[in-house]
C-alpha cells in the first residue's frame, strides 16, 4: 500500500516574516514563492503547514 502524501503549494512570501516561519518553509521545501512540494502525510507534516498556514495551499490530501 502507497504512503499517503500531500502537495502543499508556498503562496504568501517569507519576507517580514519571523525566523522560524522562514525556515519552516524550508523545512517543507517550500523557499520560493509558488513552489509545490510533495510531502508524507504525518502529524509533524501537518503540524509545520499549520504553522505556515497563511503562507501555503493545500493543494490535495490524497496520494
Amino acid at each position: 500500500m502507497a504512503e499517503k502524501t500531500v502537495r502543499v503549494q508556498q503562496i504568501g512570501s517569507p519576507i517580514r516574516r519571523e525566523a522560524s516561519q522562514r525556515q519552516t518553509l524550508v523545512g517543507l521545501k517550500l523557499n520560493k514563492m509558488h513552489r509545490i512540494a510533495t510531502l508524507p502525510d504525518t502529524p509533524s507534516v501537518r503540524g509545520m503547514i499549520a504553522k505556515v498556514h497563511h503562507l501555503v495551499r493545500v493543494i490535495d490530501d490524497a496520494a
